[in-house]
């Protein structure tokens, strides 16, 4: 029986679904009804933005163009065929964001049991992105290129939103930045315009709660690290 709920679930609450927060990385085919999907993002919607522009777009996807759309990205992967839509990282990756980096890498690929010197496992865990883990729902945040540094801020929000709000309908989510890495075969399926930035992906459904990826927690940096008080 589908754990997929059509009205939100009042006991999970605002704190729970950010302090429990991870990236599913296994899903359950469970079909995530329409209304659903239309409720969370109407709701997200409410996201804070720049003089109230709301700059985001949304393209979902499920079905027969989710499986093409797969198909197809994943082929570029294969073929190194890598467009990047923008620039995430810095050239240089310094510390402690290195470490940080290593330490998730690490800990996925001992899960995996993939060896550090395996390249067709780790390419096979890199190619389980482009199948949104399982999911059976696909989300694509865009917005106009000519946007600045503000709109960036405004789409945190938004996507934030529809994380938090996940749970509450017994969903899971996982941000996939990595789809905005071959935004030009995302294009050959989905109608994104050229001027149109692909941000990042979204897989959205019901988690696989006996898949050992999904029992990572990654580790979070103490508050006294980053935080700075001033009296």
């Amino acid at each position: 029986m589908t754990a997929v709920r059509i009205d939100p679930d009042p006991a999970v609450s605002a704190f729970d679904a950010v302090t429990g927060r991870r990236s599913v990385r296994r899903f359950l085919p469970d079909p995530v009804p329409d209304p659903v999907v239309v409720r969370i993002l109407a709701a997200a919607s409410r996201a804070p933005s720049g003089q109230n522009m709301q700059p985001w777009l949304v393209h979902a996807v499920t079905g027969d163009t989710r499986a093409r759309l797969c198909r197809e990205v994943a082929n570029a992967v294969s073929a190194g065929e890598r467009s990047d839509e923008y620039d995430y990282f810095p050239a240089v990756i310094r510390e402690p964001y290195r470490a940080r980096r290593r330490r998730v890498g690490f800990d996925l690929f001992a899960i995996y049991g993939i060896g550090r010197d395996d390249q067709a496992g780790r390419q096979d865990a890199l190619l389980r992105n482009f199948d949104f883990f399982g999911a059976p729902v696909g989300l694509f945040f865009t917005m106009e290129r000519d946007w600045g540094y503000g709109a960036w801020i405004d789409m945190g929000n938004f996507m934030t939103n529809v994380m938090t709000l996940a749970p509450s309908f017994g969903l899971a989510t996982c941000p996939q930045q990595a789809w905005a890495e071959y935004g030009a075969a995302v294009r050959r399926i989905l109608p994104v315009p050229e001027d149109h930035m692909i941000v990042s992906g979204m897989a959205l459904g019901v988690e696989d709660t006996n898949a050992a990826v999904n029992g990572l927690i990654t580790e979070r940096a103490k508050t006294c690290e980053f935080l700075r008080s001033y009296d």
